[in-house]
């Protein structure tokens, strides 16, 4: 298709759209015409229907100042009546005062002690309707005596709170009239006063024929209604036109203003012919000039295609001179255009390298932590199982010591102990990384901490590494395990030492931070970040991929037991937090550790007493899933004067609970076969059994934080924390 084709489609693809826009503005216009003409007939009737109340209210202010007549106080109608006849005018108005039945007494038409006085039927109707303390407005009547168009206003006269009489007050509807001559409607439009039962009382035009005579069924229907609406039809005299109608709240009576329908289309028709013939004459110049510009664009454009098939194929494009400023600057453009082509190539594949590189390290990360995850709860089960091992050992060794034996039995025996010391402390790195030390959770100020092993890392480094440390002021409070905490730190700070062998900075920082969103390794919320970043050798990317593996190091053997990084990854998760490497290798490692913010304000620092106590003895409950242990510990707390009761599960010491044995100390592992853990074993016996003491012994639970108000000696506990523990005696002084 040629480009003057396009041209001229481009120019009706500009028109066909600004065609419904003007057909839309027309519509628009022609309705908002509609509107704001309507919406000034409907404001007419109604200010006129408070004109009509405004007469009404009128007669009724006569009416109440001729009700204070002293006359009424001592019933001289005679007097009333000459008084009445004073200030109303008889040839337009009659003042007539009935009984509180309705019959009337004195009628200024009629002379006193006239027989059969005339009765408003309207009156009586809408007395009854409105009650004997309102002000009432009649309908049109024709009154008895000259059968004129009358409207009456009837209002009560009371002495002392005593309904005594009505006064009313009769006129003639053409007073009516009035309203037309003060307020000067449009001559197009016409004014219609009806009373309730839609008579005509009063009309701008033809008022002498039609006074009296009903109104259209179809707007009566609509003024019976409603207090105010719109009304489309034919009036009396055969005209369509458009009405509004407003009821005046105090007579009841409808003014309603009706204009022919020719009339309110007329403005609409007008402001719309007006705007077609403007745009039809801008579009009619905008084609014309559409035709020219394309005659005068095609070959510029034709010539910049033969340009655009030359830049396609890789030619030079040289600079086309149109006279058209667009067309030569595409030109330019298309020039400038084949000369970054190639820098734009080599860019975007830089930048796609770049990218894919960063959702792999992505990915790497989450598999790493999917694997340290499972990692950790491998770890954490056999850290479990390994304590108690060590549990049964330790206990042993501890009740053979008791009984005596040469130096040589003694010193094989110190030696166990340190074993078991030694495998405790590497169960605990175990289970560390595994997540399962919460027994040993603390809240505390971080800074306060890092202050305190300042001197043990200073000690653990050379004096050719600088260290510093930057610490935010109001640090936010943490949830640790204080001496997991300072192993994990001082594990980080060796590491980093033994990266810089001919020296190097170390820096380590703290801040709080915000996490707005959840990520892989963290979810959203406020967490205090402490960061170490050194200036080593780094490591290589496959060296990063298994550097928090436990047992993986790089180190010679006997210089590194490859649970350093673990043991901190495993301090991270147990904080609530995260841990995240990054390294280079020859651009050193930044080490960042995640902690979630505590609610809980520290405590003052405790001072742990564990000098060996005595034993106070007492019946305990020994409830412990694992033979070895429950068959070593619970001999040595016999012979230690305790007397002991076992049992294998926590259903089964729930059941010896519920013999009725009376026991002083229920001692139970946490995590055990059967329905009932030890945790919740310990809430039950607290409910049902409170005066006995209950103590929770673990080494590995996901559920430790449960139980929170109970006391928890962490596996493998020594026989003197143990007997201490369950004697009673304060831990802390």
């Amino acid at each position: 298709m040629r480009t003057r084709t396009w041209l001229l489609y481009i120019v009706l693809a500009v028109l066909v759209p600004a065609f419904i826009v003007a057909a839309v503005g027309i519509v628009y216009v022609y309705r908002e015409e509609q509107t704001a003409f309507r919406k000034s007939m409907r404001e007419t009737a109604h200010a006129l229907a408070s004109l009509l109340d405004k007469e009404m209210t009128i007669r009724e202010t006569a009416l109440r100042a001729l009700a204070a007549s002293p006359a009424l106080d001592t019933s001289d109608l005679a007097a009333f009546q000459k008084h009445a006849r004073a200030i109303a005018d008889p040839s337009e108005t009659i003042i007539f005062l009935s009984d509180p039945q309705g019959r009337q007494l004195m009628n200024t038409h009629m002379p006193i002690g006239a027989k059969n006085l005339p009765q408003t039927k309207s009156l009586t109707e809408q007395r009854r309707l409105a009650g004997p303390e309102a002000l009432i407005v009649s309908d049109l009547y024709q009154t008895p005596v000259r059968g004129a168009y009358s409207v009456a206003v009837q209002v009560p006269v009371k002495r002392n709170g005593v309904l005594l009489y009505y006064l009313g007050m009769g006129a003639l509807v053409n007073q009516l009239q009035s309203i037309f001559s003060t307020q000067k409607l449009p001559s197009e439009w016409l004014g219609t006063i009806v009373d309730r039962q839609g008579t005509i009382a009063a009309r701008s035009k033809d008022a002498t024929r039609l006074v009296g005579q009903p109104i259209s069924k179809v707007l009566n229907a609509r003024v019976l209604q409603a207090n105010e609406g719109q009304y489309d039809g034919v009036n009396l005299d055969g005209v369509r036109v458009a009405a509004f109608f407003s009821r005046a709240p105090v007579s009841g009576w409808t003014f309603i203003v009706s204009v022919p329908q020719t009339i309110v289309h007329g403005s609409a028709v007008r402001a719309t012919t007006i705007l077609c013939a403007v745009w039809l004459s801008f579009a009619s110049i905008a084609i014309i000039a559409a035709l020219a510009l394309a005659r005068r664009t095609s070959q510029p454009i034709e010539a910049l295609r033969n340009a655009a098939e030359q830049l396609g194929r890789g030619e030079p494009v040289s600079d086309l001179q149109s006279g058209i400023v667009e067309v030569d600057a595409v030109s330019l453009e298309m020039r400038r255009a084949s000369e970054r082509l190639l820098r734009g190539k080599a860019e975007m594949e830089e930048q796609v390298a770049e990218a894919v590189s960063a959702t792999a390290r992505s990915q790497r990360a989450l598999l790493q932590a999917q694997k340290l995850e499972a990692l950790g709860r491998l770890t954490g089960g056999i850290a479990h199982d390994f304590n108690n091992v060590l549990q049964a050992i330790s206990t042993g060794l501890h009740v053979v010591r008791l009984s005596g034996q040469d130096q040589r039995s003694a010193n094989a025996l110190d030696a166990c102990q340190r074993a078991v010391k030694r495998a405790a402390e590497l169960t605990g790195q175990l289970a560390v990384f595994g997540r399962t030390q919460e027994s040993r959770l603390e809240v505390c100020a971080l800074d306060e901490q890092l202050k305190a092993i300042r001197p043990l890392l200073e000690s653990a480094i050379r004096s050719d590494i600088h260290l510093h440390m930057a610490l935010d002021s109001h640090l936010w409070p943490i949830r640790i395990d204080t001496l997991q905490f300072e192993l994990a730190v001082l594990n980080i700070v060796i590491n980093a030492r033994d990266a810089m062998p001919e020296g190097g900075r170390l820096e380590i920082s703290a801040s709080n931070i915000r996490i707005p969103h959840d990520s892989e390794l963290l979810t959203a919320g406020d967490y205090v970040q402490l960061t170490f970043a050194d200036s080593g050798f780094g490591m290589d990317s496959e060296v990063l991929t298994m550097a928090l593996e436990p047992f993986f190091t790089t180190k010679a053997v006997g210089k590194g037991s490859g649970m350093g990084l673990p043991q901190a990854y495993g301090f991270a998760k147990q904080a609530n937090g995260a841990l995240m490497l990054e390294s280079k290798l020859g651009e050193g490692t930044r080490v960042v550790i995640y902690m979630a913010r505590s609610a809980v304000q520290p405590r003052a620092p405790v001072v742990i007493d564990e000098r060996p106590s005595v034993c106070s003895g007492g019946v305990i409950l020994f409830v412990e899933d694992d033979a070895l242990v429950r068959d070593v510990v619970a001999p040595a707390l016999v012979d230690t004067g305790f007397q002991v009761e076992t049992a294998a599960s926590g259903d089964e010491a729930y059941r010896i609970l519920q013999s009725g044995k009376q026991f002083d100390i229920l001692f139970s592992d946490i995590v055990m076969p059967g329905t009932l853990s030890g945790i919740d074993l310990a809430e039950l016996a607290k409910r049902e059994f409170p005066a006995m003491r209950v103590i929770l012994a673990s080494g590995y639970s996901d559920r430790v934080a449960a139980a929170a108000k109970v006391q928890v000696l962490p596996k493998p506990y020594s026989l003197h924390a143990l007997i201490a523990t369950l004697s009673g005696e304060p831990a802390e002084k």
